[in-house]
């Protein structure tokens, strides 16, 4: 069922709210939301930092000292767990945040008439009274009576639990019932219609299911999982390393309650606790810089999968080309050319270069009449909207003079709506009580349909030669990149089925590539992914546009539709590799050139639109839905959604993706090997027999000026020039793979033994205990902020990625270090903190032990 726009004029019904009465009507019912699950409050993320056992046992130790009478070291603690905990809740907040803006571009929009005019709107924002337009593959933003329709069916399994589509009919004017009702949140399978909004949010019968985007915020990727579970096994030996060094120290007549202290201390500052919220963070983070780009993540595991992507299979139309159909041939006795660019309706036809006027010809009147009836899509001004295919058709038909408006004397009776089968749509009209059939589709399947044709404004027999003749001319088009549509037509008695059709003529435009994706498909090719194209075009047309692009090489395979399905899942899966180039296929197509890839062991990306793709896109690997061209049940399917269906977009998403994966293998590198290294200096100082080299307010000052900021910063990195010119990782490969282990324990125990050298010299040589643990406790801080420089890259030294090109860190780095030289040297933090001002000497001492190995490390690579 299609509506004219005289339609919307003439008829009130159809007129729509004004944007008055929408204003009421939303201040009167409110927005059309399903009520969401209570956000967490600021309060309760802030109060939730402190819920952790080994903190409550730090809180208890410091309530004890409070009643020893060690009350500056009481207070200092808790300020300490306060400020770790702040760190904690901006951590979490930000997260939030952004999982919460992810949400809301995610959200479900809806196609209404409102004064007369079609618009999309967000669901959100639909009011009683409004009417709203559906068809196959969206969902019911609202509670709906159906006012027009000529068949329609929906799936209403989340209300009924009936797996069966339900086949409705249009409101009678009397009484509602069952069959005229859509209901918020199902399915359209089948048709279209339009209809008015008799129910909005919590008002509707969907107004007790949860918001299908509710399980974003809670869902925890597979490597959030695989570090919980390195988390407890770390508690665990941090625990039982931390229970010697207490026992170590009590058996060396250390007091009982201070080595208490110093193990819960150690296991505070040794415990990666952080980990967890700081993966989220960056994976948050990630997902907002995706935002920025137009790639919108609706799962969070996506993120990890996008850097093991091998394959990206995308579809031609609006993902690799413009999306915005032109035409430039027309054939009807012979081949003319048509100018003019874009949606801009100034233009001319030609023949040999010269302008011809066609208006006597009758081929050419049933041509421009076939293109503007035979057509869903508006032309206005200020409102262009629809199918680009038709768009491009009625701009074409408006250079010559046709536009609805000229033909609104033809009513408009029936429409059979374009399908991938019959890869055609018709339409029934009626003028001074005659009716015509008007078809357009595929040249092969329309050709095959029509037995007569116009020749000098007779109709005459089609022959055999004539359909290989017109065959021959729709390949020569196809070899220009222009996609070909032929348009037929006949004057209907009785018979008003696509058959027995007289041919008027072929047309063929073009969808030019976008401007980036030549560069997007050769970023792919560097970095080891393998672009496919799939389409419904012609298979000559697919080729050359591939070629243009540089996704099909001399020796790869373009397949079609009709070989693929000849080709068993066997015989494809050993010829995948080689075909760059999928024409004239099916969305059914696309599940099984997914599986096919699948099986082959490769990580694949498949984009889709149509409610027919949902399945390829929910096989894949990647699901991508297109943001502007796709319909609710896809977008529901995919794990990302393209905002501006780009190619290059997706490419985009896949170097985020590979940087998030790396800069969270940079921070665990960073905070284990800290970490190892606090817990060694303990250890090490205890096997040693030397006095503590750490006291517990040093200790978890130590915690609070490396693990936070510093490892924060990290997860900002901007990601290295070149990594988009490695492969793609394998999907099973663990965090820790190419020698992370070994460089995390390494450096961990050079921090380690580094500490304790300097404090052992300084013990020997000043004689004094509190200069010796300031210059053990400088030892360590400083060698932790210059080894979160080392870990901003395991290929490149710091040299190479510039000193101050990651301004995050430079910034958290100094507040580190503003931080240490404060308690250094401030007499009232001095005496909290049990330190003392160093000299040129003491310094000296701590940053040869601090910086000299990080010096040598990043002046090798530097080398290299």
């Amino acid at each position: 069922m299609a509506l004219l726009e005289t339609d919307l004029k003439k008829d009130n019904a159809y007129f729509g709210l004004s944007k008055h009465e929408v204003k009421k009507r939303l201040d009167k019912y409110g927005y059309n939301e399903i009520t969401k699950k209570k956000r967490k409050s600021p309060i309760l993320i802030f109060l939730s930092q402190f819920n952790d056992f080994i903190v409550w046992v730090l809180i208890a130790a410091t309530i004890v000292s409070a009643f020893l009478g060690e009350i500056a070291d009481a207070i200092t603690i808790l300020i300490i767990i306060l400020m770790d905990g702040i760190l904690g809740f901006i951590q979490e907040y930000r997260t939030e945040c952004a999982l919460e803006a992810l949400k809301e571009l995610a959200s479900p929009t809806a196609k209404v008439i409102r004064e007369g005019k079609k618009m999309v709107i967000k669901a959100r924002e639909i009011v009683i009274g409004d009417i709203v337009e559906l068809e196959s593959g969206d969902r019911v933003p609202a509670d709906i009576v159906i006012l027009k329709t000529d068949f329609i069916q929906t799936d209403e399994s989340l209300l009924s639990g009936e797996s069966l589509p339900v086949e409705k009919r249009e409101y009678d004017g009397k009484s509602i019932k069952p069959e005229n009702m859509l209901y918020m949140g199902c399915l359209i399978t089948k048709g279209k219609c339009i209809g008015k909004v008799i129910a909005t949010g919590m008002n509707t019968e969907m107004g007790k299911i949860a918001d299908m985007l509710d399980s974003i915020e809670d869902s925890k990727t597979p490597l959030q999982e695989k570090l919980n579970k390195l988390g407890e096994y770390l508690v665990y030996l941090i625990l039982i390393i931390c229970a010697l060094v207490t026992a170590t120290g009590i058996i060396r007549g250390e007091n009982i309650y201070k080595m208490f202290l110093v193990g819960v201390s150690l296991a505070v500052a040794a415990i990666p606790e952080g980990l967890p919220a700081i993966v989220t963070v960056s994976l948050a983070l990630g997902v907002q810089r995706m935002m920025k780009k137009n790639a919108v993540v609706r799962r969070l595991p996506a993120v990890e999968t996008l850097g093991c992507t091998q394959v990206i299979c995308s579809d031609k139309t609006g993902t690799l080309t413009q999306n915005k159909m032109t035409v430039r041939k027309i054939y009807l006795d012979k081949l003319y050319s048509i100018t003019g660019e874009g949606y801009n309706t100034k233009g001319e036809i030609q023949y040999n270069g010269l302008t011809v006027n066609l208006e006597r010809n009758e081929a050419f009147k049933k041509l421009m009449e076939c293109s503007v009836l035979c057509n869903n899509a508006v032309l206005e001004k200020n409102n262009i909207s629809g199918d680009p295919t038709e768009i491009a058709l009625l701009v074409m038909a408006a250079k010559c003079g046709y536009t609805k408006e000229k033909l609104k004397n033809f009513m408009l009776i029936k429409e059979n709506p374009f399908d991938s089968d019959r890869k055609m749509m018709s339409v029934l009209v009626q003028k001074d009580g005659k009716r015509y059939l008007f078809v357009k589709g595929a040249a092969e399947k329309i050709l095959q349909r029509c037995k007569y044709k116009i020749s000098d404004d007779d109709i005459v027999e089609f022959t055999e030669k004539d359909k290989k003749f017109l065959l021959n001319i729709n390949d020569e088009m196809a070899k220009e990149a222009l996609r070909v549509l032929a348009l037929a037509y006949k004057q209907v008695d009785r018979d008003d089925t696509e058959n027995d059709l007289i041919f008027i003529g072929l047309l063929g435009m073009i969808d030019p590539p976008r401007r980036e994706v030549y560069n997007a498909v050769l970023e792919c090719k560097m970095a080891g992914i393998t672009p496919v194209m799939i389409t419904g075009d012609h298979k000559l047309t697919a080729a050359a546009i591939a070629k243009e692009i540089g996704i099909l090489g001399n020796n790869d395979k373009v397949l079609t539709g009709d070989e693929l399905n000849k080709l068993s899942d066997k015989e494809l899966e050993k010829i995948i590799s080689d075909v760059k180039v999928f024409a004239r296929v099916t969305p059914a197509h696309k599940y099984r050139i997914v599986k096919a890839f699948k099986r082959k062991g490769l990580v694949v990306a498949m984009t889709g639109d149509g409610v027919n793709d949902a399945p390829a896109v929910k096989e894949a690997d990647i699901g991508i839905a297109m943001g502007q061209a796709g319909t609710d049940v896809t977008k529901e399917a995919a794990s990302l959604i393209l905002l501006d269906d780009n190619f290059a977009t997706i490419v985009a998403a896949v170097k985020e993706g590979r940087i998030i994966y790396e800069n969270i293998r940079k921070f665990i590198r960073y905070l284990l090997s800290c970490n190892i290294g606090e817990v060694l200096t303990m250890f090490l100082s205890s096997l040693l027999n030397l006095p503590l080299p750490l006291l517990p307010i040093q200790i978890l000052f130590v915690n609070l000026a490396t693990d936070g900021l510093p490892a924060m910063a990290l997860s900002m990195e901007k990601g290295e020039k070149d990594i988009m010119q490695r492969g793609p990782r394998r999907k099973d490969e663990s965090i820790f793979s190419d020698g992370l282990v070994h460089k995390i324990i390494l450096r961990g125990i050079l921090i380690g033994v580094c500490t304790v050298t300097a404090y052992a010299i300084s013990l020997n040589y000043f004689g004094d205990i509190i200069v010796s643990r300031t210059i053990a406790l400088g030892t360590l801080i400083m060698s932790q902020l210059f080894h979160v420089f080392e870990c901003r890259s395991e290929r490149q030294s710091i040299f190479k990625l510039g000193v101050f090109s990651n301004k995050y860190l430079i910034c958290a780095v100094l507040s580190s270090l503003f931080m240490l030289i404060f308690i250094f040297y401030n007499p009232f933090m001095q005496r909290i903190f049990y330190t003392h001002p160093l000299n040129i000497v003491q310094w000296f001492i701590v940053l040869l032990f601090s910086g000299t190995i990080s010096l040598i490390s990043n002046l090798y690579w530097y080398k290299k």
